[in-house]
């Protein structure tokens, strides 16, 4: 499962079962991101999306609409940590979606996200682009087929470009960044759980930083 089927799968069954064309929204964007960031498998989100709208469909005509995925996110954490508690003592061998990358495949999204990186020209960042290239490089000269603690190390190396980011960029710039996306959230706040919040937020806040500096995403998933 890559990076593209996740999330136009999910869109494509909501979108079918809200029963008209509907462009989601940034949150639901961000909701998705945070899902796959989680790890939430596919199956387990459109599962929890069907439910949700086979109870909808019950309801009389005139009941409250399902306009965004943020309706599906409470049943989804439900069936997600049901899903987490059915795994509890399986084997973590061979079934996993990391499973099915080969050293070959991940030393070329490897040398991909260098070449990104490398041609970046941003002079707040240049010290941590540079500190994340030589990162990658060690990390492709010592390919295992441990995907996991491969993708453990790429993780690390997303956060710390974050991190850069958000100490880096301009000041007034990211004040702007944060207003914009504090009001695409503000329909929804009063129904979100303040970490839940939190966490969109920043989700949001980082998916403008990364577009506009042109960092690319590194974790498997995204081969």
């Amino acid at each position: 499962m890559n990076y593209f089927n996740y999330f136009t799968e999910i869109e494509d069954t909501f979108i079918r079962r809200r029963g008209k064309n509907l462009f989601l929204s940034p949150i639901d964007w961000a909701m998705m991101e945070s899902w796959q960031d989680r790890g939430i498998p596919m199956h387990i989100v459109i599962r929890s999306i069907n439910s949700v709208f086979d109870i909808y469909d019950k309801q009389p005509p005139g009941t409250r609409s399902i306009k965004s995925l943020i309706y599906c996110r409470e049943e989804i954490e439900v069936q997600f940590a049901d899903w987490s508690r059915s795994q509890v003592g399986k084997s973590d061998g061979s079934g996993s979606e990391e499973a099915a990358y080969s050293v070959d495949e991940i030393a070329a999204h490897i040398t991909k996200s260098m070449e990104t990186l490398a041609g970046i020209a941003n002079d707040e960042l240049k010290e941590d682009i540079s500190r994340s290239v030589a990162r990658l490089e060690e990390l492709k000269a010592n390919l295992t087929d441990n995907f996991e603690s491969i993708d453990g190390t790429l993780s690390d190396i997303e956060k710390l470009l974050e991190r850069a980011m958000l100490t880096n960029w301009p000041k007034p710039h990211l004040k702007v960044l944060e207003k914009e996306t504090a009001a695409q959230l503000k329909a929804y706040k009063a129904e979100m759980e303040p970490e839940a919040y939190k966490n969109t937020f920043d989700l949001m806040l980082l998916k403008r930083l990364r577009e506009e500096a042109g960092i690319p995403r590194l974790g498997l998933f995204y081969l």
